[in-house]
């Protein structure tokens, strides 16, 4: 059952051929940038790893910087400007670049401990 609202959006994050973890998008965290996002979707890319603890994938999305911040829990995601990356923090990380917060990861993140580079990520609206 979907609980997206005007102000939160549930999206599924699919690892294609591993698994499936829900997410939701927050729009009071950055209007601008996650309503760019929801506009974009479905997104689809190849997973990068940052370290252990950040697991993202490249888009075209182009949003500047909102409401930066520079340390992120575990469960969290964020967008990269720079790269127009989306990010999943599988561990509380301080990456040291500013990045967006954009919503959080509602299934268990250790399903992201799996990803592997060049897996693909798909994302997109839960329409259950």
């Amino acid at each position: 059952m979907s609980v997206s609202s005007v102000s939160q959006k549930q999206l599924i994050l699919e690892i294609r051929g591993k698994a499936k973890i829900r997410c939701d998008l927050k729009r009071h965290l950055s209007p601008r940038t996650v309503g760019t996002i929801m506009r974009s979707l479905p997104l689809e890319g190849h997973a990068h790893l940052l370290g252990k603890n950040i697991a993202y994938f490249e888009t075209s999305v182009d949003s500047g910087i909102e409401r930066s911040r520079k340390e992120f829990k575990r469960g969290d995601v964020a967008f990269l400007p720079s790269s127009g990356s989306i990010c999943f923090f599988i561990a509380n990380a301080a990456p040291g670049k500013a990045m967006t917060p954009i919503g959080k990861l509602i299934d268990d993140v250790t399903l992201l401990s799996g990803v592997q580079s060049g897996d693909v990520f798909c994302l997109y609206e839960d329409d259950a």
